[in-house]
């Protein structure tokens, strides 16, 4: 890849989902570039950023942010983050919602990927705020990526992801494959009811809700921002929150030399004060 090729292609991803791409990603930038190079049967990438080029683009220029975004995610990661939620954010919350009377408890997954962790947070919902409590929850989810999205509704997964969780949650939330699906498992329909996925780009334009949030799920996604975007993200992320929402950040993530107004509860979790 030419030095110039690879410019244009880190410039227009960045312009268009804010993904920081520095000299180190390129050998991934163009590895990813050889599958859309052959799925638009183009010779070469100087070609390819031809083609991008092109006033009719967008639907490419979609495909190119799917293959670059990364997607690596799994059940439960950062496990300490779901204890926090069913330990302190649901009991907490649900004191608060006896006088506030909120309509519902409400989770974003901003970066929803595959599914895996909107899913996580259903199955802890499901555990920690049990319909018997007398209030519903729901669970809104978001990717830039379309193609994830899709993965992520379907909730299919393959049997050596799903190994890794306890043998109770697969009974409980999972259904195994049978025939041309044997080797998979399939997210219950009744928990992926809970889960509503959007395609949304966190840096352009409002989410397609507009309830505010007990508690948001934006994690692993401000390593590939640089440090305006990522201050940009944290107070828009922000002003969705409930007063005294939480908002859960990824463990190799710091909001130190960031201005905003949250207040640190432990590492990777913030909290909007309840009072400005």
């Amino acid at each position: 890849m030419r030095d110039s090729e690879f410019e244009f292609i880190r410039t227009l991803v960045y312009e268009h989902s804010r993904i920081q791409l520095g000299p180190d990603k390129r050998e991934l930038v163009a590895a990813r570039l050889g599958k859309r190079l052959r799925a638009t049967k183009t010779e070469s990438i100087g070609h390819y950023c031809e083609l991008l080029k092109n006033g009719n683009a967008d639907d490419e220029l979609a495909h190119l942010i799917d293959a670059i975004s990364t997607n690596h995610t799994f059940f439960f990661r950062e496990n300490a983050h779901f204890d926090f939620l069913r330990q302190q954010i649901v009991p907490e919350m649900l004191a608060r919602h006896r006088t506030e009377r909120w309509p519902q408890f409400y989770v974003w997954s901003a970066a929803s990927s595959s599914g895996e962790e909107p899913y996580s947070i259903a199955m802890t919902l499901s555990e920690a705020l049990p319909r018997s409590s007398g209030w519903n929850w729901r669970i809104e989810a978001t990717d830039i990526s379309h193609r994830i999205l899709e993965k992520a509704r379907n909730g299919i997964y393959r049997d050596d992801v799903v190994a890794k969780l306890p043998p109770a949650a697969i009974k409980a939330y999972f259904q195994r494959g049978v025939g041309p699906q044997e080797g998979n498992y399939r997210v219950r329909a009744e928990l992926r009811a809970m889960v509503s996925y959007h395609h949304l780009n966190l840096l352009e334009g409002e989410p397609p809700f507009r309830e505010p949030f007990q508690v948001i799920f934006c994690r692993n996604v401000m390593i590939y921002f640089d440090r305006p975007t990522q201050e940009e993200l944290v107070n828009k992320l922000t002003r969705r929150l409930v007063p005294g929402g939480y908002l859960l950040v990824g463990h190799s993530e710091s909001l130190t030399g960031i201005h905003h107004s949250l207040q640190l509860v432990k590492p990777a979790i913030y909290r909007r004060p309840l009072h400005p």
